[in-house]
């Protein structure tokens, strides 16, 4: 059994390089991998007219793997940074990781 997590960030797109320069800083967090996402959602009073009509929204999905014991300082400085601007996060824990 692993100790690790996956922490999960869909970020509006306007943060992308702000949250890429803050995750390759933040000293728990050793890579991650981001891609295109959409967000859908039935809350549309945080949609624009134009998500609205199209039924989603632009996000990017930030995926970082982290031990576990870094986790709460890791969410408490996003939290501090990131207060307000919409990011949305969540976590699971890693049952197994390596390389092949």
């Amino acid at each position: 059994m692993s100790d690790l997590v996956l922490l999960t960030l869909l970020v509006p797109p306007q943060l992308e390089d702000t949250l890429v320069d803050w995750l390759l800083s933040a000293p728990a967090i050793r890579g991650f991998s981001s891609q295109a996402a959409s967000g859908h959602s039935s809350r549309t009073e945080e949609m624009s007219l134009n998500e609205q009509v199209a039924g989603r929204t632009r996000r990017v999905r930030f995926d970082a793997q982290l031990a576990g014991d870094g986790l709460e300082e890791t969410l408490n400085a996003l939290r501090a940074d990131f207060q307000g601007s919409g990011v949305h996060y969540w976590v699971m824990p890693v049952l197994d990781a390596g390389s092949l």
